[in-house]
């Protein structure tokens, strides 16, 4: 799903003349983003330069030495918001040495919302004119929200369906922890001002043994080989289409499940059977608890930890104080502040 984001984003760069072929694009990523980025600076002829998370692994790594990436990948760290308020405060240093790269700010600036219009459009194309509900990993807001955003254009009562690991500031579950492994990539443990929670209808949380579950039943079951975030999103999409039949359903897989063959698919005989799981309901997120909440959202703001203030961006190093443009509409040339 990032790739068709990245590449994107580059090419409005490029049409626009914010960046030129030859010149260094910057960010920092948990592993696919990092990839994405890493193809389309590679077909465009750009230079890429990666802060990487201590999730990216042996093969992701290998990847990005051949496309010619360069990855600063940080220390080992069990405490993933330490690791990514290091990697901001590592983006402000390169900022700082080389003012001539762009930061694309994949979790701000919502250039990266293009990409996703062709799918939206390839979507509606296959389901036809049905009620549509729409499952996937929240993440920094692009995926779903693009193509909720897209969908709706046509007025055929399109909801949204947000997926969250506990422990993400995004929905409000930061006061509870996973005990096994967050699941990387579809939460946050800063303010990203790509999610417009406005979109959503309904969230899910789900923790590291719902997420396994779904990520083994969906192998086993249909031969899909995904990652946790996909098997997070096809719990959450299973229980919705349970529970109103009438309305078609689409998930979304963003990436395949290389990454987890030893944490989650090697441990397949712990995985619980898919139909002895079930959402408990909750009416707010203090209610939240293990293994797996849903709540209506009802398209409310962001919560107050959510919503980036001067105190939170500057405890990240700033990252949040450059979004590109006004949520909601996609941005044209990135300030130069931003490059």
């Amino acid at each position: 799903m990032k790739v068709v984001s990245a590449s994107a984003a580059v090419r409005h760069l490029l049409d626009t003349g914010a960046v030129r072929p030859g010149d260094t694009l910057l960010d920092s990523s948990s592993g696919i983003y990092a990839y994405a980025l890493a193809l389309a600076c590679h077909r465009h002829g750009m230079r890429c330069h990666i802060v990487g998370s201590t999730t990216v692994d042996h093969t992701l790594r290998t990847q990005l030495a051949v496309l010619g990436a360069t990855l600063e990948q940080m220390e080992p760290c069990s405490d993933l918001k330490l690791d990514q308020k290091r990697r901001v405060a590592r983006i402000q240093e390169i900022l700082t040495e080389h003012p001539d790269y762009h930061w694309m700010r994949q979790y701000h600036d919502d250039i990266h919302y293009l990409g996703y219009r062709d799918v939206a459009e390839r979507v509606r194309q296959e389901t036809g004119d049905v009620p549509l509900t729409v499952v996937g990993g929240v993440g920094s807001g692009a995926s779903t929200g693009a193509l909720a955003r897209r969908l709706r254009e046509d007025g055929h009562g399109v909801e949204l369906v947000g997926v969250q690991p506990y422990g993400s500031v995004t929905f409000g579950s930061e006061h509870v922890a996973d005990p096994d492994i967050i699941i990387a990539g579809i939460g946050s443990s800063i303010p990203f001002a790509n999610v417009d929670h406005g979109l959503y209808d309904t969230v899910h949380w789900l923790a590291f043994e719902a997420a396994l579950a779904g990520s083994v039943d969906l192998l086993r079951r249909h031969a899909v080989f995904a990652g946790l975030s996909t098997g997070a999103g096809y719990l959450a999409a299973r229980w919705e289409r349970e529970h109103d039949p009438a309305r078609t359903v689409v998930f979304l897989a963003a990436d395949t499940g290389h990454r987890y063959v030893d944490t989650v698919f090697a441990r397949h005989r712990e995985a619980a059977r898919v139909e002895d799981l079930a959402p408990r309901t909750v009416s707010a997120p203090a209610e939240l608890a293990l293994p797996w909440c849903r709540m209506s959202w009802d398209r409310a703001p962001a919560p107050a930890s959510a919503v980036a203030s001067a105190g939170s961006e500057a405890s990240v190093g700033s990252e949040a104080s450059v979004a590109g443009g006004v949520r909601g509409a996609v941005t044209g040339p990135p300030h130069p502040a931003g490059r």
